[in-house]
């Protein structure tokens, strides 16, 4: 068997595993590159292997990183079934067509601009809203703990891996030569304890893994702990008048501060002030969080009993889909807090909103999730004095304030734990989805718990195993 690290290598995003076993070929996740423009660019529009011959794609949940490039395969001429948990197609149907809209958007946007400069229209999309309907006819839904069958040979198994609505690790199991291989793939490994979500499911019984680092060398904050810091953050604004900015991503991070903003409102602890989901991609995205309450802990089951409905709807809570509903926020008096796409501040409405709140010191801009070097919102966490937002500079007179309780990603201490539940069988570890200072602190944590040839593989290297 050969793993080939086509993305996550050396770095957080653009996550893509090339297994060839058997004469088989499959693909682990399928996700957007990002980082450096120019960079991103060409790495997302160019595959180092051709896709018609990829066998199948596995696919371990929606966030874009993982899932964003599947139009560009099937593109390409991928015609394999895309394997998925139920919830995570469900999530595609909605993140995948917006992600061609965006696509369409940019290159119309950049076009534009080089006709009103003299220049020539050159910029293609990398791909259509049309390219991503036609991606999701390959979609297959599977449940956790139900083995299927990827291609002669390959059977795989999903299993809850606590990160986001129907996020999944993955066992493969592989017959060459007449022995069977267990590989495990970690995908996002969530957190215990986090809001709605159930925890992380440990793998054992694998002969190889791959693993996610994200968070190696670094511990969060306890989700009580970040739940009573987004307390302060609230009082401390609401006492200036001033308004809290939220870039957040559309799955999971904006439900998760909905429902913990639901428990403070319904405990008392902050007054019930106007909050808005201004995404249209968020409000899809809770409908499927909403069809799909089995898969909620028992404390959010807990909390929709005690409050007869749901843990994603409040009184002063309002989803803003169209532009003009985006545009009149601005017109609202008073606190307020505006939680909108993307994560990382990059596109979308809250580039808008930023703009128009960043100056004002009464305001709060408030971090909640991992931002990628390279972006506006890790120049924002980093406490930049000055930013670009549209290509002018503002000034950044509002307070930033960074909440790291509420990252999806497993800390160093549960990374460790979760490979360590991989020995005795374990025989090499590949980590993932990491930048080299936190590769190499989880690297070293595993070599000194005895884990047997643990390696983070550089980009599009080859590994025989």
């Amino acid at each position: 068997m050969e793993v080939t690290f086509h993305g996550a290598a050396q770095t957080v995003t653009g996550s893509q595993h090339l297994i060839s076993v058997g004469g088989r070929r499959i693909l682990l996740d399928c996700g957007l590159y990002q980082g450096k423009r120019s960079e991103a660019n060409y790495r997302n529009r160019h595959f180092l292997y051709p896709p018609g011959e990829v066998d199948a794609l596995v696919l371990s949940h929606a966030h874009i990183d993982h899932s964003g490039l599947i139009p560009n395969l099937t593109r390409q001429g991928f015609r394999g079934p895309i394997h998925a948990t139920h919830a995570t197609r469900d999530l595609c149907e909605y993140m995948l067509r917006d992600s061609g809209r965006i696509q369409e958007a940019d290159a119309e946007y950049l076009n534009r601009r080089a006709r009103k400069r003299g220049q020539p229209e050159e910029f293609v999309p990398l791909y259509t809203e049309q390219d991503a309907e036609a991606a999701l006819t390959q979609f297959d839904g599977h449940r956790y703990k139900q083995p299927f069958q990827v291609a002669p040979g390959v059977r795989a198994t999903f299993l809850d891996a606590g990160h986001m609505l129907g996020s999944a690790s993955v066992v493969l199991e592989m017959e060459e030569g007449g022995r069977i291989l267990r590989l495990g793939f970690s995908g996002d490994i969530g957190r215990m304890n986090l809001p709605i979500l159930r925890d992380p499911t440990l793998l054992r019984d694998v002969d190889v893994a791959i693993m996610e680092s994200t968070y190696g060398g670094r511990s969060h904050q306890a989700p009580e702990a970040a739940f009573a810091e987004l307390t302060e953050v609230v009082t401390a604004t609401v006492a200036r008048g001033g308004r809290i900015i939220i870039p957040s991503f559309a799955v999971g991070r904006a439900q998760e501060i909905v429902y913990e903003l639901n428990r403070l409102i319904q405990a008392g602890e902050i007054p019930p002030l106007p909050v808005f989901v201004d995404s249209p991609l968020a409000i899809d995205v809770s409908d499927v969080f909403r069809e799909h309450e089995e898969l909620y802990d028992q404390e959010t089951r807990r909390f929709m009993r005690q409050n007869g409905s749901s843990p994603l709807q409040f009184s002063s809570l309002t989803y803003t889909r169209s532009v003009e509903e985006s545009k009149a926020i601005n017109e609202v008096k008073g606190p307020a807090i505006i939680i909108s796409t993307s994560g990382m501040a990059e596109s979308g409405r809250i580039l808008h909103h930023l703009r128009n709140n960043i100056e004002d010191p009464r305001n709060t801009i408030l971090i909640v999730s991992w931002q990628a070097e390279h972006t506006l919102g890790r120049r924002l966490a980093d406490q930049a004095k000055e930013v670009n937002i549209f290509g002018d500079p503002y000034k950044v007179r509002a307070q930033v304030v960074t909440i790291n309780g509420y990252s999806g990603h497993a800390g160093h201490d549960l990374l460790v734990r979760w490979a360590k539940a991989l020995k005795p069988r374990v025989k090499q570890v590949f980590l993932v989805h990491g930048e080299p200072p936190a590769l190499n602190a989880l690297r070293l944590a595993l070599h000194v718990e005895g884990l047997p040839n643990v390696v983070a593989p550089q980009l599009h290297e080859t590994h025989v195993v």
